[in-house]
Protein backbone atom coordinates (compact mmCIF):
# COMPACT_ATOMS: atom_id res chain seq x y z
CA UNK A 1 0.00 0.00 0.00
CA UNK A 2 1.30 3.52 -0.79
CA UNK A 3 2.98 5.38 2.06
CA UNK A 4 2.97 9.11 2.71
CA UNK A 5 4.27 11.51 5.40
CA UNK A 6 2.65 14.59 6.83
CA UNK A 7 2.47 16.84 9.86
CA UNK A 8 -0.72 16.63 11.85
CA UNK A 9 -2.56 17.70 14.99
CA UNK A 10 -4.55 14.98 16.73
CA UNK A 11 -8.16 16.16 17.00
CA UNK A 12 -9.96 13.18 18.46
CA UNK A 13 -9.60 9.47 19.22
CA UNK A 14 -11.97 6.60 19.85
CA UNK A 15 -11.54 2.93 20.60
CA UNK A 16 -11.50 0.23 17.96
CA UNK A 17 -11.53 -3.38 19.05
CA UNK A 18 -9.46 -4.43 22.05
CA UNK A 19 -6.19 -2.58 21.42
CA UNK A 20 -6.59 -0.17 18.50
CA UNK A 21 -7.83 3.38 18.12
CA UNK A 22 -9.19 5.45 15.27
CA UNK A 23 -7.37 8.79 15.25
CA UNK A 24 -8.92 11.86 13.64
CA UNK A 25 -6.17 14.17 12.39
CA UNK A 26 -5.88 17.59 10.82
CA UNK A 27 -2.88 17.29 8.51
CA UNK A 28 -0.92 19.97 6.73
CA UNK A 29 -1.10 18.56 3.19
CA UNK A 30 -3.96 16.06 3.28
CA UNK A 31 -6.62 17.91 5.29
CA UNK A 32 -8.72 15.83 7.65
CA UNK A 33 -7.64 12.20 7.87
CA UNK A 34 -9.04 9.28 9.88
CA UNK A 35 -6.47 6.59 10.50
CA UNK A 36 -6.06 3.45 12.59
CA UNK A 37 -3.29 3.23 15.19
CA UNK A 38 -2.91 -0.48 15.78
CA UNK A 39 -2.01 -1.67 19.27
CA UNK A 40 -1.88 1.87 20.62
CA UNK A 41 -3.86 0.96 23.75
CA UNK A 42 -1.38 -1.69 24.81
CA UNK A 43 1.20 -0.69 27.42
CA UNK A 44 3.92 -1.91 25.08
CA UNK A 45 2.76 0.27 22.18
CA UNK A 46 5.58 2.03 20.35
CA UNK A 47 3.35 5.09 19.90
CA UNK A 48 3.08 5.87 23.63
CA UNK A 49 1.30 9.19 24.17
CA UNK A 50 2.16 10.55 20.74
CA UNK A 51 -1.37 10.07 19.40
CA UNK A 52 -3.36 11.83 22.11
CA UNK A 53 -5.51 14.93 21.36
CA UNK A 54 -3.59 18.23 21.08
CA UNK A 55 -0.36 16.52 20.01
CA UNK A 56 1.44 18.00 17.00
CA UNK A 57 3.09 15.06 15.27
CA UNK A 58 5.09 14.01 12.24
CA UNK A 59 3.47 10.88 10.80
CA UNK A 60 4.00 8.18 8.26
CA UNK A 61 0.77 6.56 7.06
CA UNK A 62 -0.20 3.85 4.65
CA UNK A 63 -3.27 4.33 2.51
CA UNK A 64 -6.21 1.99 3.02
CA UNK A 65 -9.58 1.44 1.40
CA UNK A 66 -11.66 3.13 4.11
CA UNK A 67 -9.13 4.07 6.80
CA UNK A 68 -5.42 4.75 6.54
CA UNK A 69 -2.99 3.18 9.02
CA UNK A 70 -0.39 5.02 11.08
CA UNK A 71 2.97 3.30 10.80
CA UNK A 72 5.25 5.89 12.43
CA UNK A 73 4.67 8.86 14.75
CA UNK A 74 7.13 11.38 16.17
CA UNK A 75 6.08 14.17 18.53
CA UNK A 76 6.83 17.68 17.32
CA UNK A 77 4.98 19.71 19.97
CA UNK A 78 3.21 18.13 22.98
CA UNK A 79 0.58 20.85 23.42
CA UNK A 80 -1.40 18.67 25.85
CA UNK A 81 1.35 18.94 28.48
CA UNK A 82 0.95 22.74 28.51
CA UNK A 83 -2.84 22.67 28.69
CA UNK A 84 -3.58 19.82 31.09
CA UNK A 85 -2.86 21.78 34.28
CA UNK A 86 -5.05 24.77 33.34
CA UNK A 87 -8.77 23.98 33.09
CA UNK A 88 -9.67 27.23 31.34
CA UNK A 89 -7.01 26.83 28.67
CA UNK A 90 -7.72 23.12 28.26
CA UNK A 91 -11.45 23.61 27.69
CA UNK A 92 -10.78 26.46 25.25
CA UNK A 93 -8.35 24.19 23.44
CA UNK A 94 -10.97 21.45 23.08
CA UNK A 95 -13.25 23.97 21.37
CA UNK A 96 -10.46 24.73 18.91
CA UNK A 97 -10.03 21.04 18.08
CA UNK A 98 -13.77 20.50 17.60
CA UNK A 99 -14.04 23.62 15.45
CA UNK A 100 -11.22 22.45 13.20
CA UNK A 101 -12.88 19.07 12.75
CA UNK A 102 -16.23 20.65 11.92
CA UNK A 103 -14.90 23.23 9.47
CA UNK A 104 -12.56 20.92 7.55
CA UNK A 105 -15.20 18.65 6.08
CA UNK A 106 -13.39 17.27 3.05
CA UNK A 107 -11.10 14.34 3.72
CA UNK A 108 -7.75 14.09 1.91
CA UNK A 109 -8.07 17.63 0.52
CA UNK A 110 -5.38 20.23 1.37
CA UNK A 111 -6.26 22.45 4.34
CA UNK A 112 -2.93 24.14 5.00
CA UNK A 113 -4.39 27.41 6.27
CA UNK A 114 -6.61 25.62 8.78
CA UNK A 115 -3.66 23.51 9.94
CA UNK A 116 -1.31 26.47 10.42
CA UNK A 117 -4.04 28.45 12.17
CA UNK A 118 -4.70 25.61 14.62
CA UNK A 119 -1.01 25.10 15.41
CA UNK A 120 -0.56 28.84 15.92
CA UNK A 121 -3.66 29.05 18.09
CA UNK A 122 -2.57 26.14 20.30
CA UNK A 123 0.89 27.66 20.61
CA UNK A 124 -0.64 30.97 21.75
CA UNK A 125 -2.93 29.14 24.16
CA UNK A 126 -0.02 27.27 25.75
CA UNK A 127 2.27 30.31 26.00
CA UNK A 128 0.02 32.04 28.53
CA UNK A 129 0.81 35.51 27.19
CA UNK A 130 -2.81 36.15 26.20
CA UNK A 131 -6.12 35.33 27.83
CA UNK A 132 -7.52 31.94 26.80
CA UNK A 133 -10.91 33.43 25.95
CA UNK A 134 -9.36 35.98 23.62
CA UNK A 135 -7.11 33.41 21.94
CA UNK A 136 -10.17 31.21 21.40
CA UNK A 137 -12.37 34.02 20.02
CA UNK A 138 -9.60 35.14 17.66
CA UNK A 139 -9.10 31.56 16.48
CA UNK A 140 -12.83 31.05 15.90
CA UNK A 141 -13.20 34.24 13.85
CA UNK A 142 -10.12 33.49 11.76
CA UNK A 143 -11.15 29.87 11.19
CA UNK A 144 -14.55 30.97 9.97
CA UNK A 145 -12.86 33.45 7.64
CA UNK A 146 -10.62 30.74 6.18
CA UNK A 147 -13.72 28.58 5.69
CA UNK A 148 -15.39 31.36 3.69
CA UNK A 149 -17.54 32.88 6.44
CA UNK A 150 -15.52 36.05 7.08
CA UNK A 151 -17.52 38.44 9.31
CA UNK A 152 -17.77 42.13 8.51
CA UNK A 153 -17.20 44.55 11.38
CA UNK A 154 -16.17 47.79 9.61
CA UNK A 155 -18.81 48.00 6.88
CA UNK A 156 -22.38 46.83 6.33
CA UNK A 157 -22.40 43.11 5.51
CA UNK A 158 -25.46 43.59 3.29
CA UNK A 159 -24.94 46.78 1.28
CA UNK A 160 -21.25 47.45 1.90
CA UNK A 161 -21.68 50.95 3.36
CA UNK A 162 -18.65 52.00 5.38
CA UNK A 163 -19.17 51.91 9.16
CA UNK A 164 -19.11 52.10 12.04
CA UNK A 165 -22.57 50.53 12.27
CA UNK A 166 -24.76 49.68 15.23
CA UNK A 167 -26.46 46.38 14.42
CA UNK A 168 -25.04 42.84 14.41
CA UNK A 169 -26.71 39.85 12.77
CA UNK A 170 -24.96 36.44 12.41
CA UNK A 171 -27.19 35.32 9.54
CA UNK A 172 -26.20 38.34 7.45
CA UNK A 173 -22.47 38.06 8.11
CA UNK A 174 -21.78 40.76 10.68
CA UNK A 175 -22.61 44.42 11.17
CA UNK A 176 -25.58 46.05 9.45
CA UNK A 177 -26.41 49.67 8.79
CA UNK A 178 -29.72 51.13 9.96
CA UNK A 179 -31.25 50.70 6.48
CA UNK A 180 -30.32 47.00 6.26
CA UNK A 181 -31.07 46.17 9.88
CA UNK A 182 -33.13 43.00 10.37
CA UNK A 183 -35.50 42.26 13.27
CA UNK A 184 -33.73 40.50 16.10
CA UNK A 185 -30.33 42.05 15.35
CA UNK A 186 -28.11 42.69 18.37
CA UNK A 187 -26.86 46.17 19.20
CA UNK A 188 -23.37 45.76 20.70
CA UNK A 189 -21.41 48.62 22.21
CA UNK A 190 -19.00 50.44 19.92
CA UNK A 191 -16.09 49.15 22.01
CA UNK A 192 -17.28 45.58 21.43
CA UNK A 193 -17.37 46.06 17.66
CA UNK A 194 -13.84 47.47 17.79
CA UNK A 195 -12.73 44.47 19.85
CA UNK A 196 -14.27 42.00 17.38
CA UNK A 197 -12.38 43.63 14.53
CA UNK A 198 -9.16 43.47 16.56
CA UNK A 199 -9.67 39.77 17.36
CA UNK A 200 -10.17 39.01 13.68
CA UNK A 201 -7.13 41.05 12.65
CA UNK A 202 -4.89 39.90 15.53
CA UNK A 203 -4.49 43.44 16.87
CA UNK A 204 -3.52 42.36 20.37
CA UNK A 205 -2.79 45.83 21.84
CA UNK A 206 -6.44 46.74 21.21
CA UNK A 207 -7.58 43.42 22.70
CA UNK A 208 -5.45 44.02 25.81
CA UNK A 209 -7.23 47.32 26.51
CA UNK A 210 -10.72 45.79 26.55
CA UNK A 211 -12.56 45.52 29.87
CA UNK A 212 -14.33 42.39 31.11
CA UNK A 213 -17.80 43.55 30.08
CA UNK A 214 -16.64 44.17 26.52
CA UNK A 215 -14.83 40.83 26.40
CA UNK A 216 -17.95 38.97 27.55
CA UNK A 217 -20.18 40.70 25.02
CA UNK A 218 -17.73 39.96 22.21
CA UNK A 219 -17.50 36.29 23.23
CA UNK A 220 -21.27 35.96 23.12
CA UNK A 221 -21.42 37.39 19.61
CA UNK A 222 -18.58 35.13 18.42
CA UNK A 223 -20.40 32.08 19.80
CA UNK A 224 -23.64 33.15 18.08
CA UNK A 225 -21.83 33.69 14.78
CA UNK A 226 -20.10 30.31 15.03
CA UNK A 227 -23.33 28.45 15.90
CA UNK A 228 -25.16 30.01 12.95
CA UNK A 229 -22.56 29.03 10.37
CA UNK A 230 -21.98 25.56 11.79
CA UNK A 231 -25.78 25.13 11.94
CA UNK A 232 -25.53 23.74 15.47
CA UNK A 233 -23.52 24.52 18.56
CA UNK A 234 -20.29 22.86 19.64
CA UNK A 235 -20.54 20.29 22.41
CA UNK A 236 -17.28 21.45 23.98
CA UNK A 237 -18.28 25.13 24.10
CA UNK A 238 -20.65 24.62 27.05
CA UNK A 239 -17.64 23.88 29.29
CA UNK A 240 -15.92 27.17 28.50
CA UNK A 241 -16.44 30.05 30.90
CA UNK A 242 -17.67 32.94 28.77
Amino acid sequence: MPLYRDEAVVLRTHKLGEADRIITLLTRQHGRVRAVARGVRRTTSRFGSRLEPFTHVDLQLSEGRSLDSITQAETLTPFASGLGADYERYTAGTVMLETAERLVTEEKEPATQHFLLLVGGLRAMVSGDKGPGQVLDSYLLRSLSVAGYAPSFDHCARCGEQGPHRWFNPSMGGMLCSTCRLPGSASPAAATVELLGALLAGDWPVVARADQRTLREASGLVAAYLAWHLERGLRSLVYVER
